[in-house]
């Protein structure tokens, strides 16, 4: 049956103002991000994602930034919580923060509809200066967390590069991925998608932030106009290799019409499955109509390699 989640990436640029003191700083920063998230309301997200160290003054020094941290607490964080309380949101905040164990780190959490924490990731593979210098400790942990909608699962900035976490994820394959940054991805936004056979859901500080297909194509982005990308995805869906299932899939679109949806990018081979009605999963039609997974296609494909082999 299908799963439409209306989802959200915001990234203005970076809060212009240095504010003299802290508690100055506190109030316009939240005074800043009420104002985009104004400008997305409207379209009624299920996720919004934030830019990485969506909180940090770029001014700062190191000192004055770690001053500021310690002063705004969970103040930024209550306000985001009651923003996703009022408009029944989840909220993706990206920021550094001081942990129960007393270690600093790059975090990102899904705020709930309720104002509550639905999980955290914080950034497995952060650079060197965000260690030695700032002082930040590495994650180890890649969850997926759970929403009333699907599944998340979380990236920050130099993560991206890195395929051992992708590879992490891969098997779990998230719903949608959340990508928090302050650098856009390029290529490897769509490796992710495509790889993990997500939505990937990229929030970029005063760059283009992107809604990616599990094909890794763009569905949605912001503009020169607006720091906002937001698209409505379906996350009853399957990808499904043309080899064997050009027949299946007209079959199929000729019984179910505008029930299903069938999308084909140039190049890949790959076909997105999805289901556009109430009375049935992708999985039915595919039950229904012999069709394989992607994923079940190719380890087919290895097997048949390695019992030749031999």
């Amino acid at each position: 049956m299908s799963r439409y989640v209306n989802v959200c990436a915001l990234g203005p640029c970076a809060m212009p103002e240095n504010p003299a003191t802290n508690r100055e700083a506190i109030e316009k920063m939240i005074g800043w991000w009420r104002e985009h998230l104004d400008q997305v309301w409207p379209y009624e997200p299920d996720l919004v994602i934030l830019p990485e160290a969506c909180d940090r003054y770029a001014q700062f020094s190191p000192e004055r930034r770690r001053e500021y941290y310690e002063e705004r607490g969970h103040k930024i964080r209550d306000f985001l919580a009651g923003e996703a309380r009022a408009h029944r949101c989840y909220l993706a905040y990206s920021a550094a923060r001081q942990m129960p164990d007393k270690k600093w780190r790059n975090t990102t959490e899904i705020i709930d509809r309720r104002g509550g924490t639905a999980g955290l990731y914080h950034k497995n593979h952060l650079t060197r200066g965000e260690h030695d210098e700032s002082g930040l400790s590495f994650g180890t942990e890649a969850p997926l967390i759970k929403c009333d909608f699907g599944t998340v699962a979380c990236a920050i900035c130099f993560d991206l590069n890195f395929e051992e976490l992708r590879g992490r994820y891969k098997p779990l394959r998230p719903d949608i991925i959340a990508f928090s940054s302050m650098y856009h991805g390029g290529l490897a936004q769509k490796i992710w998608a495509y790889d993990c056979q997500s939505y990937f859901v990229g929030a970029v500080a005063n760059l283009r932030c992107d809604v990616l297909s599990p094909q890794g194509e763009i569905m949605a982005s912001s503009t020169s106009y607006r720091w906002y990308a937001n698209a409505r995805v379906n996350l009853d869906r399957e990808l499904v290799h043309l080899d064997f299932h050009g027949d299946k899939l007209r079959a199929a679109k000729e019984k179910y019409r505008s029930k299903i949806n069938i999308s084909v990018p140039d190049f890949l081979g790959s076909v997105l499955l999805t289901s556009e009605t109430e009375d049935f999963t992708v999985q039915d039609v595919m039950k229904e109509f012999g069709m394989i997974s992607w994923r079940d296609y190719y380890a087919a494909s290895l097997r048949h390699r390695e019992a030749n082999l031999k």
